[in-house]
């Protein structure tokens, strides 16, 4: 990361405070979802096994997977400072709820709905963060701008998740102590919808004078508005296979998560509510892989392509996955700091070829789109997950065929992003 290009962008006030919203956000994010994983995984009262539990979490991810493309055509229409205001707060009166439910013993359909939807605003919200960004930094910063954005808001995440954990010993495990803690939660997404008061108005967009008259047409109808972003991300080569890349990620290394938190459970812990401990550390040693990420991908774009460092990610991925053949707590760390290397990598690439390729206008729907594989595909990969490993996570064939995997989508990348580049330069 590039410190001179860095002080011109977080010199821009409008960025900064776009900047400060995404923090404050993803600060509790990581409160809730510590709340969420040590209740749902970890929790002495609970006796329903991890796989279990891990197929239950992925069912609550699926639904807004399917309505995620929706939310794109209204953030294409919305003001993105307005959906910024206003998703922190609705997540506040969702999480109070869902603290409700859990203070009183309610475990069925009512809290996995409260989850969803607590998950599905917080997708819409940073799909909006992400078309916002192009309005406060300069195009030839974007990559920085990604970079230090996105990598800091993973990382407070991180944070976020230790601050979670530190409140789950002062507060207890059990029902009690999560719904506290779900309440610090509600109180923090309230701070971050004050401070996304300080965007100006009018400053993220969508500006819908500068597109083309068709394109407001298709904003009046959601099916005919998706129909018209996928046709314009279509003709957009580089810009699809980025998406596919990073989907195509998202799903081995939901995989591997899984196997990591069914390991921290139930193989690397003598008892189950130790597991938490074990996880978080190698959640946190996933985030240092984040943090190497960021500080490593711009220089190596500006000196490679932005396809050429997917390809090398996502080959260092094969190799990575073989680190944790022993089913030894040291080589998975390393294992999940080389694998955050790689996610952290191809996102900043993936998020800066689609900011790059794809028209303002266009913009929410391709980012919600984009969260919408996130989520489908994660859910994928814990319903695989939760199928077909042990109780403990200890899957020699699932780390191999992972490897295989990386080892052939980097191969496909190349040869993809390779013919792309070569039609883009004879037209």
């Amino acid at each position: 990361m590039r410190a001179s290009e860095l002080r011109v962008i977080v010199r821009g006030r409008d960025f900064r405070r776009l900047y400060a919203t995404r923090l404050t956000s993803q600060l509790t994010d990581g409160v809730f979802q510590a709340a969420l994983a040590g209740y749902v995984f970890f929790s002495p009262e609970r006796q329903e096994s991890a796989a279990r539990a891990a197929a239950a979490f992925a069912v609550t991810l699926l639904p807004y997977s399917a309505l995620g493309p929706f939310a794109g055509v209204f953030i294409d229409r919305w003001p993105r400072r307005r959906i910024l205001t206003w998703a922190p707060a609705v997540r506040a009166a969702l999480v109070l709820a869902v603290a409700a439910t859990v203070a009183a013993g309610h475990e069925g359909a009512g809290f996995y709905l409260g989850v969803l939807l607590v998950l599905g605003v917080n997708r819409f919200f940073l799909a909006a963060l992400s078309a916002a960004l192009p309005h406060v930094v300069r195009r030839e910063h974007l990559v920085t701008a990604n970079a230090f954005a996105v990598t800091s808001g993973t990382i407070v995440s991180f944070a976020g998740a230790g601050v979670g954990y530190a409140l789950r010993l002062a507060f207890g495990a059990g029902r009690s102590g999560t719904a506290l803690i779900l309440v610090c939660a509600a109180a923090l997404f309230l701070t971050a919808a004050a401070v996304a008061t300080t965007l100006p108005r009018g400053r993220l967009g969508p500006h819908l004078d500068e597109a083309a008259e068709q394109t407001r047409q298709a904003l009046g109808n959601v099916l005919h508005g998706l129909l018209d972003g996928a046709r314009h991300l279509a003709r957009r080569p580089q810009g699809a296979l980025a998406l596919g890349a990073i989907s195509f990620h998202r799903f081995l290394y939901g995989i591997v998560l899984i196997m990591a938190l069914l390991l921290s459970r139930e193989h690397f812990a003598a008892r189950v509510e130790d597991g938490l401990s074990v996880f978080a550390l190698l959640l946190g040693v996933s985030g240092a892989g984040f943090f190497a990420a960021a500080l490593v991908t711009p220089p190596v774009v500006h000196r490679i392509s932005k396809q050429a460092w997917i390809t090398t990610l996502l080959a260092a991925g094969a190799a990575s996955t073989l680190l944790g053949l022993s089913f030894h707590r040291p080589p998975w760390a390393l294992l999940m700091f080389l694998l955050g290397v790689v996610s952290q990598g191809v996102k900043l690439c993936a998020d800066t070829l689609l900011q790059e390729t794809v028209d303002d206008a266009y913009r929410g729907r391709v980012f919600a789109v984009y969260d919408m594989l996130f989520n489908a595909l994660f859910a994928a990969a814990v319903v695989l997950a939760a199928a077909v490993l042990p109780a403990d996570g200890a899957s020699a064939v699932a780390l191999l065929a992972m490897a295989a995997a990386y080892a052939g989508g980097a191969v496909a990348y190349r040869t993809a992003a390779g013919r792309s580049g070569r039609v883009a330069a004879a037209g």
